[in-house]
């Protein structure tokens, strides 16, 4: 067993992260063969961040386009709508106040 190890992700290509915390690493250098047992949680990408993104490689760099234009959406479509409770008092606020 390789000690130390904190966390194991195995990125999928569908976006999702298969997500181990305080795995059992085993390896066998010489055979290139590594083995990961524990506990694992199958995660969406943007659950993880900002942890992950010095684990990112090229071939991430779709899911993490995806995960911006969402979080661009989401602020863009909130910000929209945080002004709808706030009335609209005209150019003069003494006048609207004092009526």
């Amino acid at each position: 067993a390789i000690p130390g190890i904190e966390e194991v992700n195995m990125f999928k290509e569908d976006g999702t992260v298969i997500h181990f915390n305080a795995p059992k690493v085993q390896a066998s250098v010489g055979s290139n063969m590594f083995a990961i047992s524990g506990h694992s949680d199958t995660k969406k990408l943007e659950e993880l961040l900002p942890g992950i993104l010095n684990q990112l490689g090229p071939d991430n760099l779709m899911s993490l386009k995806k995960v911006a234009e969402s979080f661009a959406a989401n602020s863009a479509a909130a910000a929209s709508t945080d002004n709808d409770d706030i009335p609209d008092v005209g150019e003069n606020f003494e006048d609207v106040s004092k009526s």
